[in-house]
């Protein structure tokens, strides 16, 4: 029996609408049709459709990037260099230095391509909710690309968040302390027992685990920099250098013994701490994520997550498909209650409109644009998320996003640009009732798009605003007026949260 906070939605109450609601926050929405076959499946289905992800497959197998363009020096290559430096060889030197500069070039075009391949597989996956955690664990386990200078390393962690998306928390924890993108991140390449460097240990507990200042203090960072001592990685390899690792007696929130790395992650782990860390930031990812979270019978249902994912010794799925399931989840206060990041902005309104996606590299300038810079998280504490998401400027660049997907128009400082493909959404209302003529009656589009694209039944006055667009449009709710509708109703403040 689920405890009482965990309470699953009656499947009777499992309509379009709560399916709508469910494949927006478990993924990245979806067309009419989508939703209505997720619904038909009923609650149980739809859920594990959408958490055991792996039974359909994947897109590909590997991502097309070039592994070697930031490669160390040969042997031979680094004897050049050497004896260069001795003999003062400026040309040989200066040589060296402009092939770095190529290589560096390639590897910041690289990177770009990168942004947009995520972009585009987040668009076409037929497993939503695999590319929402990683994106989750991305903006969790925050590394940026500036700050290691090798795109592949940062492929190489984005390939780790895919396969452990809905895996097991521990074994997320142990990756990252073995990732060479993390620890040339956090410097943890140079943390050795002559010199602890207590940056990697200081994030896995403040950031990844436990939260800042809950349930450790300065020694237990201290304690598990030597801990981590010795991690660091060759090429696009995790290398343990035994010699450079505190075999010491070492003693971390209030255990005592020569720990390692595992050991560490091992001790926090045991903490109750963590497993409500991570149920908070969960619920404020898929659920809601108002300032003032958790209140009332948000700290009921968060106390309960949290026994879940300790129950489950931190596996994930368990704890998705309750989440997903549960009355909480389903609530009217929790719909429309999480403000769309950049990325889930452009991926949903692709996905739900079924729009082109006309030009990857200007939607990933957009995601930029609007905060959110894909492998570029601000620092290591990720991206803020919720209502810092929106601002003057960033609200006008949603809105022209959302302009230039449904009509191909792109602003710029003097007019509009036109694109190459038509939109057609004549298939948003095909399922509706129409006349004799094949039209369908605006009074009763109308209320069906708003929520569609908004999530929720719209305020009367934004009927009227369309109602009025419309009559002086003809009357008639086709073509161009459809399309015009539509960029009408995701201008509106609503269309920011799903």
């Amino acid at each position: 029996m689920p405890e009482p906070s965990l309470r699953p939605l009656d499947e009777r109450e499992f309509d379009f609408w709560a399916a709508h609601h469910l494949l927006s926050r478990a993924g990245f929405g979806g067309t009419p049709d989508q939703v209505r076959a997720l619904s038909q499946l009923g609650l149980d289905k739809a859920v594990d459709w959408l958490v055991d992800h792996e039974e359909r497959p994947a897109p590909e197998s590997a991502p097309p990037f070039d592994p070697d363009i930031m490669r160390p020096a040969t042997p031979e290559e680094s004897a050049a260099y050497r004896k260069a430096r001795m003999e003062g060889d400026e040309a040989t030197l200066s040589a060296f230095r402009r092939e770095r500069q190529k290589r560096q070039g390639a590897d910041r075009n690289q990177i770009r391509a990168m942004r947009e391949w995520w972009l585009q597989r987040m668009i076409e996956t037929p497993r939503p909710l695999e590319e929402k955690m990683t994106l989750f664990w991305h903006g969790h386990f925050a590394t940026g690309y500036r700050a290691i200078e090798d795109s592949w390393h940062m492929m190489m962690q984005n390939q780790m968040f895919r396969n452990l998306a809905t895996g097991n928390f521990a074994d997320l924890l142990r990756g990252v302390i073995r990732d060479p993108a993390m620890l040339r991140y956090l410097n943890n390449n140079r943390n050795r027992k002559q010199s602890p460097n207590e940056n990697l240990a200081r994030e896995l507990m403040e950031l990844f685990s436990l939260g800042e200042g809950n349930d450790y203090g300065e020694n237990d960072i201290k304690e598990g920099a030597r801990a981590l001592t010795g991690y660091t990685y060759e090429d696009d390899s995790f290398v343990f250098r035994s010699g450079a690792h505190d075999d010491g007696p070492k003693s971390i929130l209030g255990r005592r013994g020569n720990f390692d790395g595992d050991d560490f992650v091992n001790i926090i782990l045991s903490r109750n701490v963590c497993s409500e860390f991570i149920a908070l930031k969960l619920y404020r990812f898929f659920v809601n994520d108002a300032p003032d979270v958790p209140n009332g019978d948000q700290r009921s249902f968060l106390a309960s997550l949290a026994r879940k994912l300790r129950q489950s010794r931190y596996e994930l799925k368990p704890v998705l498909k309750a989440l997903f399931k549960s009355r909480h989840f389903h609530d009217a206060a929790n719909r429309c209650a999480v403000v769309k990041s950049p990325t889930q902005l452009i991926v949903q309104t692709i996905r739900s409109l079924n729009t082109p996606i006309r030009d990857l590299n200007g939607l990933a300038t957009a995601g930029d644009l609007m905060g959110q810079q894909l492998f570029e998280p601000p620092s290591v504490k990720g991206w803020d998320g919720g209502r810092s998401w929106i601002n003057t400027s960033t609200l006008f660049i949603r809105q022209n996003l959302s302009v230039f997907l449904l009509t191909g128009r792109r602003p710029d400082r003097y007019n509009w640009k036109p694109g190459a493909e038509t939109y057609r959404p004549d298939h948003l209302l095909a399922h509706l009732d129409t006349d004799t003529r094949g039209r369908v009656a605006p009074e009763e589009a109308l209320p069906y798009l708003c929520r569609l694209a908004l999530g929720a039944e719209p305020h009367p006055s934004r009927l009227e605003t369309l109602s009025s667009f419309v009559e002086q449009h003809g009357g008639r709710l086709d073509g161009d007026r459809l399309v015009g509708t539509l960029c009408i109703i995701t201008s509106m403040p609503e269309y920011q949260l799903c």
